[in-house]
């Protein structure tokens, strides 16, 4: 797929112009990645017993599957953000960050539990089930993204932390379920209102919206992690 021409509307409203730095900052989806990796903050500040350490791995790990893995398997297929990134890159890209991830998932059971490695499976699946659509795109669901990048970073934080889960953090993957239904709604609004119909006056309310929530779910989760370090 060509790139944007002048004048043509942006694919997203965090899409930068095209350029070499600028296409790998758009494709990061840096809105978005920051309210998945709030989840996993979230869940981790809900645990009895908290350990920084824990949590910067457990964000690490997730900011290299779902923040540059999912991302830029996502771009690879259909090319929906328009970037001149080659598809080696971006191939490359996704296999040695989901490996380092898997990498830091495999390191963090052998020092904290190996129940951890249920999680580092299930993650090393989900990235490539969801965006590229394995299983005849059954994950690939608006319940399949809520569950996937909502209610199991709420669930992988908690569970980094206290090895075992309980039902706070039950309740957390479900505001995070909800909230990534809400997220995925508005973020399908506005993305057929620019990418199809050429109309960003029409996605202005839905991506206000989801301007707030990005903002909204990074201040809660690290306002629950400040006071867990105080």
């Amino acid at each position: 797929m060509g790139t944007p021409e002048l004048g043509t509307p942006r694919p997203a409203w965090y899409a930068l112009r095209p350029g070499r730095v600028r296409d790998w900052v758009t494709v990061l989806h840096p809105p978005y990645t920051l309210w998945h990796l709030s989840y996993v903050a979230l869940g981790a500040a809900l645990a009895q017993h908290f350990h920084l350490n824990r949590l910067v791995a457990a964000l690490v790990a997730f900011f290299l599957a779902l923040g540059i893995a999912a991302h830029v398997l996502d771009e690879l297929r259909g090319r929906p953000l328009r970037t001149r990134i080659p598809g080696p890159a971006l191939v490359a890209a996704a296999v040695v960050s989901l490996a380092g991830a898997v990498a830091i998932g495999i390191v963090a059971a052998a020092a904290w539990g190996y129940g951890l490695l249920v999680f580092v499976a299930v993650g090393a699946v989900l990235v490539p089930a969801y965006n590229l659509e394995w299983f005849g795109g059954r994950i690939h669901t608006d319940w399949g993204f809520a569950l996937a990048w909502g209610a199991f970073p709420v669930l992988t934080g908690y569970f980094v932390e206290a090895q075992t889960i309980r039902v706070e953090a039950v309740i957390a993957a479900g505001y995070a379920t909800a909230a990534s239904l809400m997220q995925r709604t508005l973020s399908t609004t506005a993305r057929r209102a620019r990418r199809m119909h050429g109309a960003p006056a029409e996605a202005a309310a839905a991506e206000r919206a989801l301007r707030l929530g990005s903002i909204a779910a990074v201040c809660i989760a690290a306002a629950a992690v400040a006071a867990r370090l105080r």
